[in-house]
């Protein structure tokens, strides 16, 4: 056989092994279910770029790569990955400077930026905005299941709020204009790559990212995936716009999306599944929202349903943080206006919930009714339900209670809420003085750290030779265990009011063991309680403010040469270091990994010391 004829059949294999990827060619289904849901674009390959990240796990499920591929880079794997994410639209200034484009470059189908509502767009119909610096790489499908794929970091569209306030069609690049650069910078995707995995580790359903194209320059591309990316935002804006036909094709297509991946039960058809809908999302953001409080993860609600998924889950993480305590008063500065914050959160879901209510209605009447009219719907009537029900729950669950302990618990009427009562005297309390200003925005710190005390507190009931109803912590040992790092010297001081509530605290948490306990002996079950709430309250949680400085050192260090490679293992040690959650499936490919990776130890133990030092903060 000659080298040529080798060279061609070696070229085959690669191509085979790694055909998936060809399915991510720009079509999609919504292109031809909502046909003005979107702005197509011709896109051009830049030939350039290396992969900093690819989550090898995702493209398991996914099938993208076998089953049994090493979790490791190779050169034909890089070149397939850059061939088909290192993509950057043919925008309207490319179109209108007649930019010169090799025509070898330019990929044979139009990819589409979809339209949705935004509330940061002066236009709040949504008629000018959407995917202002991405477009839909297509679908994946695999094992019954449809996963969508999207890219961030491909040029500036003509949604782009800096390219609407220009009232012109924008340079992919420029930064005259906020909002109107249509890049990524790479710190913002790694950082994405992180955190988005944690969420998934932890329960919280969630876009992940599946790859990281490094372009240079402090630029990337980044890849996302979810079984759907849709927001509520995609649907919102035709029943603003007053459009039946183009929500009903909208709404029609979520639901055979969600219905088509088994992610919802929808049996009816005609206008009876569009109430089976609301129920499906009441119940869906009821339960997403309360976990979002009880484990503090700060994520950018409003009633546009724009920075959330449609079957309630986290999508952009740019002003997504895991708080390390309930720093409930957090706003993050968005120029022009201040976020919402933890405890706003619920509110804004359930008038996202009560939106979805509005268009149900309209959808099934053809008239539009005032949103007010849906404020006591039996949706968000139901979605308060859910969310006391899932928060209660979830509570109970980062303390350390199987789900067996917890049904004995939440089945003696009264005892969580009288616990609960205890617990939020100390959660919400804050330290004295007023709102400061933070590096992104303003908070005003928490004073106690529950976590330190739902990991600790079991632990210390565990290890005492007493018999269990004379097992007390000492007023000043609980009151220093649960002083947050913000206290200033007037918060440290216990007050009359501080040993009441720490009595009473004590006392109601005995109680939800002993109840816990059924008909055993509340000391049977301390070491399991201990063992989960040691895993569920690690201090090896990583904030905002960690991840932020986090990525600030990877990205040092790849300046100074730190390879590709060790960055890969970097992020997959730190995720990787999260796994293992009580309860939570993880899916086959995490449950067999072996080992963690093998990661330059000095660089990564700066990156624990600096999960140390912000374990608290925001």
């Amino acid at each position: 056989m000659t080298m040529k004829h080798s060279g061609a059949r070696k070229l085959q294999q690669v191509t085979n092994f790694y055909s998936s990827f060809d399915q991510l060619n720009g079509v999609h289904p919504w292109m031809e279910a909502v046909k003005d849901g979107f702005v197509s674009y011709k896109v051009r390959e830049l030939q350039t770029g290396k992969v900093a990240y690819f989550n090898f796990i995702l493209a398991k499920e996914m099938g993208l790569i076998p089953a049994d591929h090493p979790h490791q880079m190779t050169d034909d794997l890089q070149e397939k990955l850059i061939e088909t994410f290192s993509l950057q639209i043919i925008n309207e200034y490319d179109e209108l400077t007649h930019r010169r484009i090799d025509p070898e470059t330019i990929r044979p189908h139009e990819y589409m930026a979809t339209r949705y509502l935004q509330l940061q767009h002066s236009n709040k119909q949504g008629k000018t905005s959407g995917d202002g610096r991405g477009i839909w790489n297509g679908t994946v499908y695999h094992r019954g299941t449809t996963w969508d794929v999207s890219s961030r970091g491909t040029g500036v569209t003509c949604l782009a709020p800096g390219a609407v306030a220009a009232q012109k069609p924008l340079k992919t690049g420029g930064t005259e204009f906020g909002y109107g650069c249509g890049l990524a910078e790479i710190d913002e995707l790694l950082g994405a790559s992180i955190l988005a995995e944690v969420m998934h580790l932890q329960g919280v359903r969630t876009e992940r990212m599946l790859c990281v194209i490094d372009l240079g320059k402090g630029y990337g591309i980044g890849v996302r995936a979810a079984q759907n990316l849709i927001r509520p935002a995609h649907l919102f804006l035709y029943l603003k716009q007053e459009r039946l036909d183009n929500l009903k094709s909208a709404t029609d297509y979520l639901i055979d999306r969600q219905v088509m991946n088994k992610a919802w039960d929808i049996k009816s058809k005609g206008n009876t599944k569009y109430d089976e809908m609301l129920h499906e999302v009441s119940k869906a953001f009821g339960e997403f929202t309360a976990l979002l409080d009880t484990d503090y993860i700060f994520a950018w609600l409003d009633w546009d349903g724009d920075n959330v998924l449609a079957d309630a889950g986290i999508i952009d993480y740019g002003s997504v943080r895991q708080f390390g305590i309930r720093h409930d008063k957090y706003r993050y500065d968005d120029v022009e206006r201040f976020s919402t914050n933890l405890n706003e959160q619920k509110q804004k879901a359930r008038l996202i919930v009560q939106v979805f209510a509005q268009m149900v209605d309209y959808l099934k009447t053809k008239k539009k009714k005032p949103l007010r009219e849906f404020a006591h719907h039996p949706a968000v009537q139901n979605f308060n339900k859910v969310f006391d029900n899932k928060r209660a729950e979830r509570l109970l669950y980062r303390m350390g209670f199987n789900e067996t302990q917890r049904s004995h618990i939440l089945a003696k009427e009264g005892l969580f809420a009288r616990f609960d009562k205890e617990y939020s005297f100390f959660e919400r309390a804050k330290v004295s003085g007023n709102t400061e200003k933070v590096a992104d925005g303003v908070n005003h710190p928490a004073l106690y750290n529950m976590r330190t005390i739902m990991r600790d507190y079991p632990k210390f009931l565990q290890d005492s030779p007493l018999p269990f109803e004379k097992r007390w912590m000492t007023e000043n040992n609980f009151f220093k265990t649960v002083l947050s790092g913000f206290a200033k010297a007037r918060d440290a001081r216990m007050g009359e009011k501080q040993r009441r509530h720490i009595e009473n605290f004590q006392s109601l948490y005995r109680e939800l063991v002993q109840t816990a306990a059924g008909k055993n002996k509340p000391e049977h079950i301390l070491k399991g309680i201990s063992e989960r709430a040691e895993k569920l309250n690690s201090e090896k949680r990583i904030t905002g403010n960690a991840l932020i400085e986090m990525v600030e050192e990877i990205i040092t260090e790849k300046k100074k040469g730190l390879s590709m490679e060790q960055i890969q293992k970097i992020i997959d040690k730190l995720v990787f270091d999260q796994n293992g959650m009580p309860e939570i499936p993880t899916g086959r490919f995490y449950r067999e990994l072996q080992q963690t990776p093998a990661v330059k130890m000095d660089l990564y133990a700066r990156l624990l010391s600096l999960v140390e030092e912000h374990k608290e903060s925001i």
